[in-house]
């Protein structure tokens, strides 16, 4: 058994990134930026008006001025701006020359075709040409885990064809001859699949893809055709159950033959003791535990930094320090523990927690929490970190 630090670090270690593609950038939300991107016009391309009003001379706002022509957004001023003169503006319209500010029309009074300010600014109400991006500027840089707000960056600078991390895919095994699908209901000794299911929609949620081959048999041979159909067909494999050391707990003697080196099998860390990781050429390999605790914890602990890895992206779980509301105490303290817990105003609050097999507690955790190895005890009032989730 080693620690989860060591284990981590293998895991990051051994990791490769599988290339790149191009798609629309349309299509690339949540996916891995690939290179940096640059600007191919300056932002703002002209020196235009940040709101509706006057476009005037400074010198001019204490006198009544005359209103030469009226410019819309995406019209060009056809006339300048001499003393005495303005020009009625409006939000993102090119200013006319001669003017150095826009008066706000809620501070003016128009009478005909004269216009006089009721209250001074000290603000232009200018957006002056490349304030915001000049040529040639890096407006987002590879690595980047590509949102929503990313897509108006991409159309302002013309970029539709994004350079983008390949998925990796992953293939997904339940084992046990306990397990029925979910649409089956259980007879005694049985149950549902929720391990496969529950993995498969976390790779999906962060931008891998994912295929569910149900669940093996517990036999060698079933286990075997399995896990070696899904090693030709993916860049990674995750199994659930088998890892553990009951008399039909072979996943790791499988994968073995498969030609998977096996780089650890224990881990000081709980949930998810038994958890597997090993490779084979470009292949990946993660045995999780049966429970489905264990198993959701421990691929948002080590697979999924694993699989952004390969996507060349530097995932930094959400974290937040906030104090314990009340005090914490364990009797078993050689491994790491992670416990779920509510975030209740401004404060943490371990929830009713039954152990690996209690997936229900997870459905309304904010956040799990970590214990360190060796340490007993949280106190109240203890500024923790807290791992959302």
């Amino acid at each position: 058994m080693i620690k989860f630090e060591e284990a981590y670090k293998i895991v990051i270690d051994t990791a490769k990134s599988i290339g790149t593609e191009r798609i629309s950038y349309l299509n690339s939300t949540n996916r891995i930026l690939a290179e940096d991107v640059k600007s191919d016009i300056e932002m703002p391309p002209f020196d235009k008006a940040a709101v509706d009003g006057f476009a005037c001379k400074q010198e001019d706002l204490d006198n009544q001025l005359e209103i030469i022509e009226v410019v819309q957004a995406g019209q060009t001023p056809s006339k300048k701006v001499e003393k005495g003169q303005c020009t009625h503006i409006m939000t993102g319209a090119p200013v006319p020359e001669g003017a150095d500010c826009i008066v706000m029309v809620e501070y003016s009074v128009i009478e005909g075709n004269k216009v006089s300010f009721t209250r001074k600014q000290s603000k232009t109400n200018i957006s002056y040409r490349a304030e915001d991006v000049k040529l040639g500027q890096t407006v987002l840089t590879k690595g980047k885990l590509i949102k929503p707000q990313h897509i108006a960056i991409f159309a302002s600078v013309g970029y539709v064809d994004v350079l983008v991390s390949k998925q990796p895919r992953v293939g997904i095994i339940s084992t046990g001859d306990e397990l029925v699908e979910p649409h089956e209901k259980p007879g005694i000794s049985k149950i549902r699949n929720s391990n496969g299911h529950q993995l498969t929609a976390q790779v999906n949620a962060m931008g891998a893809i994912a295929t569910n081959y149900g669940i093996a048999k517990d036999t060698y041979e079933d286990t075997f055709r399995i896990v070696t159909k899904a090693l030709e067909e993916n860049d990674v494999i995750m199994l659930s159950g088998g890892v553990s050391v009951g008399e039909f707990d072979f996943v790791a003697e499988v994968l073995e033959k498969a030609g998977v080196e096996i780089l650890f099998d224990s881990v000081a860390v709980t949930p998810g003791k038994p958890t597997t990781f090993g490779k084979s050429e470009n292949k990946f390999c993660f045995g999780l535990p049966g429970n489905p605790v264990s198993s959701f914890v421990q691929f948002e602990l080590m697979a999924k930094p694993f699989l952004y890895k390969m996507m060349d992206y530097n995932f930094n779980p959400p974290e937040i320090k906030l104090p314990m509301a009340h005090e914490i105490t364990r009797k078993r303290t050689a491994r790491r523990a992670y416990i779920p817990i509510n975030i209740i105003n401004g404060e943490v609050k371990r929830i009713e927690y039954h152990g690996s097999g209690h997936i229900h507690a997870l459905s309304h955790a904010d956040g799990l929490i970590a214990f360190p190895q060796g340490i007993d005890t949280i106190k109240k009032g203890e500024i923790i970190d807290v791992r959302q989730i």
